[in-house]
């Protein structure tokens, strides 16, 4: 493929190839570092620049060049590590005549080691204690950079070009690099809590011919030595349950789902989820479950109970509030779709009264659902738990036992956006096979989204599982939270991008 190159990048090849005939590989090996950026600061940023000489430390160090001025026989560069920046200072007479034309050659993002002694610059005006720096005894070039960064790279206005050079957004923006360790900090916590609490993590099949355990339009793909259609998974629901039916208790997966929907600040058609499920439990016992894991991730990871997230600033402390669907709507609307209840005909009617477009498949359920979306759903600000969903859109979900119009279900809102779905799971193996059946119904009536029917998990309900309680959390927007990022593409490392015009 032919490349158009720009001056600065013909005159950095040149330069590598000048590298080869000093004998130097422009891509060197490996290097071994006895310290980096964030350990000399976190023991010498104390000491006087009189203190540090006197304890002639010797370091290792490598990175990329951020910065580089020369000053006569005097080089002052900052290097990049996974930590941050650390100033190089380089002096000729030190270095020697021969390593230091290496150091005028090199250029702004080319990968460095430096073997040198911690070192503080003179006082100035603008830093009156000096820089804690390291200043070279020896220099050792890693990678020539045969690319010089874009301009103005950082604080880039099309920030669609950092989503799709996450390497120079990395490198380029602090932020970015931020949200990128923080969000295994994430995981992790999570994995320790669940730890401590006997769950057991499992991992389970991305592929399948069936599509079930969440309302969403697949991807379908193709498995050739089967000549078999198959799906990415929309969901980690039923294959967890049959842990649950085998005895393991409580299991979790954190695992990549498929949903083949729209792109927006909040949706990628490729994320994470994490599933669990806990023989025993039921709805209050996920409400405690996730309230408690939130603020461990808070208190653990980020050390504060308060974030901005959406525009809103969130308050994890105190007792979350839990308020049912109906009572939210009728606190809205005045309706009361509890105690009242509509027919098909009536709810319609209601429906159209407030502007609630009615689609073929609606049930007065499909329709209560609405009315939520449209007037409470954004509302939603502090962390609430809203429960008592209608039983339409709750296909594998228990029937609440007082009105079985309604299931034992909860969603984590805040800031007007799901962060999480509950159930207390259904276990009646005859109960989900109608409800099955129901999904195929909406389906011949236009529900692209409905389930098929996975015969095989009704069976393995027939052999009876416990009561169980489950939840499933999008960990991109649990991220979202936590980092205080606006947009999901800032959590995914490599989010899905449209095609680049012309």
């Amino acid at each position: 493929m032919e490349r158009e190159l720009n001056d600065q990048q013909l005159v950095r090849r040149q330069k590598a190839d000048e590298l080869k005939a000093k004998g130097i590989n422009p891509y060197g090996n490996a290097f071994k570092r006895t310290e980096n950026s964030k350990t000399i600061k976190e023991q010498y940023e104390g000491f006087t620049k009189e203190e540090i000489e006197a304890k002639n430390i010797d370091v290792v160090i490598a990175g990329r060049i951020m910065s580089k001025r020369r000053m006569g026989k005097m080089c002052f560069m900052h290097i990049q590590d996974r930590y941050g920046l650390i100033q190089i200072v380089i002096n000729k007479a030190d270095l020697g005549e021969e390593p230091y034309e290496l150091v005028k050659a090199s250029d702004v993002g080319d990968i460095i080691g430096i073997d040198g002694k911690v070192y503080r610059t003179n006082p100035t005006e603008q830093n009156p204690n000096g820089e804690l720096s390291v200043y070279a005894l020896k220099y050792t070039h890693l990678t020539k950079s045969l690319s010089p960064f874009p301009e103005k790279f950082h604080g880039l206005t099309d920030i669609e070009e950092r989503y799709r050079r996450r390497y120079l957004d990395l490198i380029m923006n602090e932020d970015a690099k931020r949200v990128a360790f923080m969000r295994p900090q994430i995981l992790n916590a999570i994995r320790t809590f669940l730890a401590e609490r006997e769950f057991t993590e499992v991992e389970t099949p991305v592929l399948t011919t069936l599509l079930t355990g969440a309302s969403a339009r697949p991807f379908i793909t193709h498995h050739n030595t089967q000549d078999l259609d198959m799906y990415l998974r929309i969901a980690l629901e039923l294959n967890l349950k049959r842990l649950i039916v085998g005895g393991m208790e409580k299991v979790f997966e954190i695992g990549r789902t498929f949903r083949n929907e729209g792109m927006d600040t909040q949706h990628n058609p490729e994320f994470t989820m994490m599933e669990l499920y806990e023989a025993y439990s039921n709805l209050e016992g996920m409400m405690n479950l996730t309230e408690d894991m939130y603020k461990y991730i808070a208190k653990n990871v980020c050390g504060k109970t308060t974030f901005k997230y959406i525009g809103h600033e969130v308050d994890l402390s105190g007792e979350w509030k839990r308020v049912s669907m109906t009572d939210a709507i009728k606190e809205k609307t005045g309706i009361d779709f509890k105690t009242n209840h509509y027919t098909l005909e009536e709810a319609t009617a209601l429906a159209k009264e407030h502007g609630i477009e009615v689609e073929k498949h609606f049930t007065v359920g499909h329709i209560i659902n609405a009315f939520f979306e449209k007037y409470v759903e954004e509302t939603l600000i502090q962390p609430t738990f809203l429960y008592g969903h209608p039983i339409e859109i709750s296909p594998l979900t228990r029937a609440n036992e007082e009105d079985p119009r309604f299931v034992d279900r909860f969603e984590l809102f805040i800031s007007g956006h799901e962060c999480a779905n509950a159930y207390t799971e259904l276990n009646d193996p005859i109960d989900q096979l109608g409800r099955f059946e129901d999904q195929l119904k909406a389906k011949e009536l236009g529900d692209e989204e409905a389930n098929d029917i996975d015969m095989d998990f009704v069976e393995a309900l027939e052999y009876g599982m416990p009561p169980t309680g489950g939840i499933g959390y999008g960990i991109d927007r649990l991220v979202m939270l936590f980092t205080e990022s606006e947009s999901i593409r800032d959590v995914i490392l490599f989010p899905t991008m449209k095609e680049r015009q012309g």
